[in-house]
């Protein structure tokens, strides 16, 4: 992975060339994380979830991006486009969440596809689900979505929100038959519960729509960007899970005739 990058202030004046703009927290290359092949990854500012695991807590206010237009993000994947295309992968709108700003998110999405001939992904938790679009989603080849949870406690306590819209979201995914990889983080003494896991699975299984199932390890890789700014750890002291924990997971979802990674 490349180091990254911090967006330049839009200049002066540049309004009427560059209409669609947004808060940008960064972006950067990646493989293997953000969807098939490497990958260029816009990271916008804003999420309406407080995730208590979560590892870019920079990224949860918009007021911590910098005012960026999609003229200066495209222009900044297009240098990487050949190197993309031959390493198999694509373009990701990622965050914080990216349906906070949908405007900006499809702008990039039809542009990364049309303009550059990209593969697209979408990186979300699918709380504002309903704020895609049907051309934002035509543009989409692939929805990472976020499931956090299948008691629907824990999820509240684990986000802040309710899990229903995002349910709702996973449903009209299905519908249009957009191809899916659900992402389940693994946290002990949280998620780890089998009924849980369990849940998740079953409810994935019954979309048809879900290539892939990636089990994510809890880690506490971005503690130190929470104390950075002023906080605490929400989940300080929770232990990372076993490979055999890893791996207990993984076997629900693969029963349920799912490919679980």
């Amino acid at each position: 992975m490349t180091t990254v990058h911090s967006p330049a202030a839009t200049p002066a004046g540049a309004a009427a060339r560059r209409p669609v703009s947004g808060s940008v927290h960064s972006w950067d290359l990646s493989t293997g994380v953000d969807g098939p092949g490497t990958r260029f990854v816009t990271f916008l500012a804003g999420c309406p979830l407080a995730c208590l695991y979560c590892h870019n807590p920079d990224t949860m206010k918009m007021r911590n991006g910098t005012r960026t237009s999609a003229d200066d993000i495209v222009d900044e994947a297009r240098k990487y486009r050949e190197f993309i295309r031959a390493a198999g992968g694509g373009a990701t709108v990622s965050g914080g969440e990216p349906l906070l700003q949908p405007v900006l998110t499809g702008e990039l999405l039809h542009r990364f596809k049309h303009e550059l001939g990209l593969h697209t992904a979408l990186d979300t938790s699918g709380y504002l689900g309903d704020r895609a679009t049907d051309a934002l989603l035509a543009d989409t080849d692939l929805v990472l979505l976020d499931i956090k949870s299948w008691d629907r406690p824990l999820y509240r306590r684990l986000t802040g929100r309710e899990l229903e819209p995002t349910l709702a979201f996973a449903r009209r995914l299905a519908d249009l038959g957009k191809e899916v990889w659900v992402r389940f983080v693994l946290v002990p003494g949280l998620t780890d519960d089998p009924d849980n896991i369990e849940g998740v699975a079953a409810f994935t299984a019954s979309l048809g729509n879900v290539t892939r199932v990636d089990v994510l390890p809890f880690h506490t890789l971005g503690a130190a960007k929470w104390e950075a700014l002023g906080m605490r750890f929400p989940l300080e002291g929770t232990p990372v899970p076993t490979a055999a924990q890893v791996a207990a997971a993984k076997e629900i979802f693969t029963r349920h005739g799912l490919y679980a990674v």
